[in-house]
C-alpha cells in the first residue's frame, strides 16, 4: 500500500548549520508514528518542512504519492494535512462551537450568504458539536475560546483539525504547557482518534510513557539525522539509541 507520507533525503540548512539532514521516511496510512529525539535534534524543523512552513534545501515531501515539496501550508491543508503547534492556534473571541463550525465550513467550501440555505449551516453546526463530543468539549460549546484552560484549547484545536477532514494529523507536543492534571484528557482524545483508525497521526512528544503507549512505530532524530526507526520495543532495545542518548531519551527536555 502506498504510504500517506514519504520524505526523500529531506534537508534544510541555515547558514552553516544543517538542522535536518537527508531524512528519508515513510508513514503508512492509518498509522501512529512518533518522532522523538533530544533538544536540537530537528524534530520541529522536520514538522515545519512537512507542513510547508519551511522550504527544504534539498529533498522531497510526498503526500499520497503527490510531490508537495513546494506547496504552501494552505494548499497542504486542502489536500488533507493538518498541523497543531506548541502554541495553540484558535480564534480567541469566538465560541468553542463557532471555532469548529468555521473549520467545518472551510472543509465544505461553504461561505456565509444571506441567500444560503439555513439547513446547510445547521448541518455544519451539528457536525461541529459531534466533534466537540469526540474531544470531550461539548459542555463548553458556548464558552468563549479565550476563556478555556490551556488543555481545553488543545482539545479545541484538535477538534478543528478533525473538522478540516484531515487525513494526516501532525501533532507537535500536544501536552506542552498544560498541567499534569490535564494530560490524561489529552491522552484520551488522541487515543480515541487512533482507535478509530480513520486518520494517520504523526506526533512529536517528550513524555515517553505516552509515546510508548500510543505509537505503532517511533522515529528517532539525532543531530538532524534519522538515527533509528522501528517499533517502540525495537527502539528501546536499539544500542545506537541507547549510546546516543546515554539514558537521556527519558528526559522531559524540550
Amino acid at each position: 500500500m502506498q504510504p500517506i507520507l514519504e520524505t526523500s533525503d529531506l534537508t534544510i540548512a541555515f547558514g552553516g548549520h544543517t538542522a535536518v539532514n537527508e531524512v528519508s521516511l515513510q508513514v503508512p496510512k492509518q498509522h501512529f508514528k512518533s518522532i522523538i529525539g533530544p533538544n536540537g535534534a530537528g524534530k520541529t524543523t522536520f514538522f515545519n518542512l512537512l507542513s510547508g512552513q519551511l522550504k527544504p534545501t534539498k529533498g522531497q515531501v510526498l503526500f499520497n504519492g503527490a510531490d508537495i515539496t513546494h506547496l504552501p501550508p494552505p494548499a497542504r491543508t486542502r489536500l488533507g494535512m493538518g498541523r497543531s503547534f506548541q502554541i495553540t492556534n484558535v480564534f480567541p473571541s469566538l465560541t468553542v462551537l463557532e471555532n469548529v463550525r468555521l473549520a467545518a465550513q472551510s472543509a465544505a467550501g461553504v461561505r456565509f450568504s444571506m441567500f444560503a440555505r439555513a439547513s446547510k449551516y445547521k448541518q455544519l453546526e451539528e457536525e461541529a458539536f459531534e466533534l466537540l463530543e469526540r474531544v470531550f468539549l461539548s459542555n463548553k460549546a458556548d464558552a468563549i475560546a479565550k476563556n478555556l484552560a490551556h488543555g481545553e484549547k488543545r482539545k479545541l484545536e484538535i477538534a478543528m483539525l478533525l473538522a478540516l477532514k484531515t487525513e494526516l494529523l501532525l501533532l507537535d507536543e500536544p501536552t506542552a504547557g498544560i498541567s499534569i492534571e490535564e494530560v490524561p484528557a489529552i491522552l484520551e482524545v488522541i487515543r480515541g482518534i487512533k482507535d478509530k483508525r480513520d486518520r494517520t497521526i504523526l506526533l512529536i512528544e517528550h513524555k515517553m510513557e505516552m509515546v510508548l503507549d500510543l505509537s505503532d512505530s517511533l522515529t528517532v532524530l539525532f543531530n538532524g539525522r534519522l538515527l533509528a526507526d522501528g517499533t517502540p520495543h525495537e527502539i528501546m532495545q536499539n544500542e545506537l539509541v541507547q549510546s546516543a542518548y546515554l539514558g537521556g531519551i527519558y528526559d522531559d527536555a524540550s
